[in-house]
């Protein structure tokens, strides 16, 4: 589905109001497999919505402050009713016991997370998954097995090529995913970068790219 750029508000204004009343309906039992939207046809509708506000998110303060005059984005709704990673491995082991031949549930896991926020930082990981997936496997063990040592091995790169200090990066990264956020104010960030020099900036300028590197490794690995 392709939207053009003039009717983009619209969308956002009426999937809002859908999410809105999705919300409000399904409190009632008299509603449950009366949708006149279908499963498939929503998480089309919540991809298309999240693209337009990673999209609008990306604008600069002026024009996000002329977006938010005339619409608001549902995200906390959003985050209510999309997918999650059980949800998910569900569908992985239905494809498994598919003997990994019925591609419309490849195409139904792959939508799924596309109409999730939390789990598109996920996907590649989710999806590199499926191809390791054969007779054999034991999803839901051999999932976590396998994002355990995704995680160790991505970690490790992270503290060499950044060259951070091993023990202290991972006591940081373990207190990160125990309280569940990335703390990037204070000393704590400090404590684990090698020593740079502050003049000219460089330190600033290492610190903000190992925040932003070391945030896409948690939204990667948190919550699964």
């Amino acid at each position: 589905m392709i939207i053009g750029e003039t009717n983009e508000k619209e969308f956002i204004k009426l999937f809002g109001t859908l999410l809105r009343l999705k919300n409000i309906l399904s409190s009632f039992d008299a509603f449950v497999g009366k949708e006149i939207v279908s499963e498939r046809e929503f998480q089309n509708y919540q991809s298309i919505y999240i693209d337009l506000y990673e999209k609008y998110s990306k604008k600069d303060k002026a024009e996000k402050e002329d977006i938010h005059d005339d619409i608001e984005f549902e995200i906390e709704l959003i985050k209510q009713v999309e997918v999650n990673i059980d949800y998910i491995l569900m569908l992985v082991a239905k494809y498994h016991d598919s003997n990994c031949e019925d591609k419309e549930i490849l195409g139904a896991i792959e939508k799924a997370i596309d109409s999730s926020i939390q789990l598109r930082s996920k996907k590649k990981l989710i999806e590199d998954f499926i191809e390791t997936v054969n007779a054999s496997t034991e999803v839901d063990k051999d999932w976590r097995t396998y994002v355990e040592q995704q995680k160790e091995e991505e970690l490790n790169n992270i503290i060499d090529s950044e060259h951070l200090k091993p023990e202290e990066a991972r006591r940081f990264i373990s207190n990160s995913f125990r309280d569940g956020v990335l703390k990037t104010t204070g000393t704590d960030l400090d404590g684990i970068m090698p020593p740079v020099s502050r003049f000219g900036g460089g330190r600033a300028k290492k610190k903000q790219l190992l925040i932003e590197i070391l945030s896409i490794f948690f939204e990667k690995y948190f919550g699964i």
